[in-house]
């Protein structure tokens, strides 16, 4: 398993997928695996990581912020030899995080990050890159994330229904909110940053990071949560900067559901909240 001793430098990563990119072809991925040790917390780049997404102050880690720790390590294996598909163009189209008991930012953490599953979806291949945290030798936090990669098939997808009911609040999304995302998660795609590079990959606007999205609903309803629970969120319609939105969430089952909506009533994302 190859250990990684800092964070990788995502710049690096950057140029590296965009010069290899269209080249890569491959029906499997590489059986890579990695670790990084004694990962500290910045309190600086946490404060402003609560600032962009709506979280308070706290000495608990968001559940969505190990995502960002671990941002680099995935990155490392969407460029390494191995992977089959090119980096740009991947869409994140589902995000699965439970956590045992929160992580706090005394908490001196390790992470593991692989890939697994590649799979057939209606449009294309999927497949997961599955990241766990511990502390000491117990593991409190795992995620999956599912990407697409379009192109190769045909037919309908399936879509889980909309169960939040009526908004609970209306929100305004700056311009600026992917490029100050960006800053404190690194992950600087450049649809995200702005218009005129987000034309060149078929938006009309800059769009929000999926996980944005997913932290600021997170955000809203922070105070009510378990200290054990599991989030999963279906990503839907791409979030165009600047914009007004919909929040809606209900009691639903042993948690709550919730949606993220633009104001013609289309769902930008689905989630659920199970403890």
């Amino acid at each position: 398993m190859p250990e990684v001793t800092t964070a990788p430098k995502l710049s690096a990563l950057y140029l590296k997928a965009v010069a290899t990119g269209p080249s890569r072809r491959g029906d499997r991925l590489p059986d890579t695996e990695y670790l990084r040790r004694d990962i500290e917390i910045d309190h600086d780049q946490l404060a402003e990581y609560n600032r962009v997404c709506g979280f308070g102050l706290r000495d608990e880690l968001p559940i969505t912020y190990p995502h960002v720790l671990a941002f680099g390590l995935s990155m490392r294996l969407m460029t390494d030899p191995g992977f089959p598909f090119p980096l740009v163009g991947l869409v994140h189209v589902v995000n699965t995080i439970r956590q045992e008991r929160p992580l706090l930012v005394t908490d001196t953490l390790t992470q593991r990050v692989r890939m697994a599953n590649l799979r057939p979806h209606p449009k294309g291949r999927q497949f997961d890159v599955i990241t766990e945290t511990s502390v000491g030798d117990e593991v409190v936090w795992r995620e999956v994330s599912t990407y697409l990669r379009r192109g190769g098939a045909s037919g309908k997808a399936e879509r889980r229904a909309d169960a939040a009911g009526e908004p609970t609040a209306t929100w305004r999304v700056p311009g600026d909110t992917g490029r100050r995302y960006a800053a404190v998660s690194g992950d600087r795609n450049p649809i995200h940053l702005h218009p005129l590079a987000a034309k060149a990959f078929g938006f009309s606007r800059a769009i929000a990071h999926g996980m944005w999205s997913k932290a600021r609903c997170l955000a809203a309803f922070a105070e009510r949560l378990p200290e054990a629970y599991a989030v999963d969120v279906a990503f839907r319609k791409p979030l165009l900067l600047p914009s007004t939105v919909d929040f809606a969430t209900r009691p639903w089952d042993t948690g709550r559901v919730f949606a993220l909506r633009a104001r013609c009533g289309k769902p930008h994302l689905l989630g659920s909240v199970r403890w």
